[in-house]
């Protein structure tokens, strides 16, 4: 029975390690396309005051 019960509590903390992890790999999916989009609207912002001077 102690077998049963450390087996048992074995499978769920690696449960709850993947679950921990792939919540955090969604976070930094979800950072990562955060800082993509202001990325790109730096961009479109510097590339429309560049040709605004010229």
């Amino acid at each position: 029975m102690h077998s049963f019960d450390q087996d048992l509590t074995r499978s769920h903390m690696t449960r709850r390690m993947s679950e921990a992890e792939a919540s955090a790999r969604a976070r930094r999916l979800i950072t990562a396309r955060r800082w993509a989009r202001r990325a790109e609207r730096a961009s479109q912002r510097a590339a429309r005051a560049n040709s605004a001077v010229w």
